[in-house]
């Protein structure tokens, strides 16, 4: 008699494909789409953009549609820009990612010591992992990374409010060669600078 096992049996789980991805993954860039979703239920803004970071601590995340913003990370500080504000605000890097969803993106492996990891099960054709701050000051209660064949293709984070963002990956490349430019950030002239 023969003994199958079940496609079910044989996947990984989310937590698994997790950590799988921190170790392996050193850099990446693609683009997103973030979607918010009030506590409520309905549906807030919607925003797009490009995203590239290299571990660890550096990162570029550019919102293009529908207001400009840029966050960047060159492993020491962070600034973020807003065009229409003319304005920078400059924070220290570790300041800035503690235990949020960038530290998983953009910093060191240390996943078990920020957070607290379960398996969130399959669905929607993804793998789920959960994480929950460890930190009880922490800017969001918990996040959920979805996984399709061992990538991250969504990010589920909810805040202490009740409020969902949830961010959809595309075209994500995994170790290319990235520009050390993309991680460097000079405040154009004239801009207001807050911060450091």
């Amino acid at each position: 008699m023969a003994v199958g096992l079940s496609s079910a049996a044989l996947a990984e789980s989310g937590v698994v494909l997790l950590k799988r991805f921190v170790q392996q993954t050193e850099r990446a860039e693609g683009q997103f789409v973030q979607s918010v979703y009030r506590q409520n239920g309905g549906r807030g803004e919607q925003s797009d953009g490009s995203f590239a970071f290299e571990r660890p601590g550096k990162f570029r995340w550019e919102y293009t549609k529908p207001y400009p913003q840029l966050l960047v990370g060159d492993g020491k500080k962070m600034w973020a820009y807003d065009p229409e504000l003319q304005q920078v605000t400059i924070q220290t890097l570790g300041d800035a990612l503690g235990a949020t969803p960038a530290a998983i993106l953009a910093g060191k492996d240390e996943l078990d010591k920020n957070f607290t990891l379960e398996d969130g099960g399959r669905m929607n054709e993804l793998d789920w992992a959960v994480a929950t701050p460890r930190a009880a000051d922490s800017s969001f209660a918990r996040m959920k990374m979805g996984f399709a064949n061992g990538q991250l293709v969504a990010m589920e984070i909810q805040d202490n409010f009740g409020q969902t963002t949830l961010l959809r990956f595309t075209e994500f490349k995994t170790n290319p060669a990235l520009n050390a430019s993309l991680f460097s950030f000079t405040p154009p002239k004239g801009v207001d600078v807050v911060g450091e």
